[in-house]
């Protein structure tokens, strides 16, 4: 494999989003438009060039695509990313988890290792998580 970018610290939080949205195979509409909301809407994201969606996917699914890619990829998190934004980081991967009105199991595994890489509280990562429930309810 070619040689594998750094990440900013916004590089990171899409490829968070991007793994999650990855996990099944299968990423979807309103996964992709909610991971484009999310890098048009929030604060974080003000001085993002969006031209590096395209090179952060590529990353991601190159890195996914390789025996222990996974652990490679959080290491690339990881090293980019400051820990007071592990907790955003996790919001953003349950609210696009969550876009589609399901977490699927692969998806929900992936939650899991966020958590874990991030070294979540659990109750904080339940209240995380509750929340994306909550705004992705349907009738």
């Amino acid at each position: 494999m070619q040689d594998i970018p750094s990440l900013s610290p916004q590089d990171a939080l899409v490829a968070v989003m991007i793994s999650v949205s990855a996990a099944d195979e299968n990423i979807r509409t309103s996964e992709l438009v909610q991971i484009t909301t999310i890098v048009n809407t929030m604060p974080i994201f003000a001085n993002y060039d969006s031209d590096h969606l395209a090179l952060v996917a590529r990353t991601v699914f190159d890195l996914l695509d390789q025996e222990d890619g996974l652990d490679a990829l959080f290491g690339l998190i990881r090293d980019a990313l400051p820990e007071k934004l592990f907790e955003t980081a996790y919001a953003m991967a349950c609210d696009v988890a969550a876009a589609d009105g399901q977490i699927t199991g692969p998806e929900a595994r992936m939650l899991e290792e966020i958590r874990d890489e991030f070294e979540l509280d659990r109750l904080h990562a339940a209240a995380i998580e509750r929340g994306a429930r909550a705004r992705y309810m349907v009738l």
